[in-house]
């Protein structure tokens, strides 16, 4: 095994120990971050780090729905914005005019034959 491919497997297992977490991989493994792209660039690393990245996000949405079991209002709010969109679960600002009437708009556009020179 070469070195490149000794950091690239030290790398994947510093990852599985930091949840995915790219700059605490590179400390522990000795590399900098423009390395760790480098090696990403591989399409068989970069499977291999995406992999950890989906167990890294599988692990905190766990936590979400603990957190959501528990009663944790905000948890639950955060969950219905980002998931619960298709039921209706969204935030947006409604622009209506006076006592809910639609707004008004006009633009008017004025065409202009006078032209700056430098």
């Amino acid at each position: 095994m070469n070195k490149t491919e000794h950091h690239k497997k030290a790398l994947l297992e510093a990852l599985e120990k930091s949840l995915g977490v790219v700059t605490t991989a590179c400390k522990q493994v000795g590399i900098g971050r423009t390395t760790f792209y480098e090696y990403y660039k591989d399409p068989i690393f970069k499977l291999e780090v995406d992999s950890i990245q989906d167990v890294a996000l599988d692990f905190a949405e766990s936590h979400l729905h603990q957190q959501i079991k528990d009663g944790n209002t905000a948890a639950t709010i955060f969950y219905l914005k980002t998931k619960g969109k298709k039921r209706g679960f969204v935030e947006r600002q409604e622009i209506t005019g006076a006592e809910g009437l639609p707004t008004d708009i006009k633009i008017n556009i004025i065409k202009s034959d006078h032209r700056e020179t430098d």
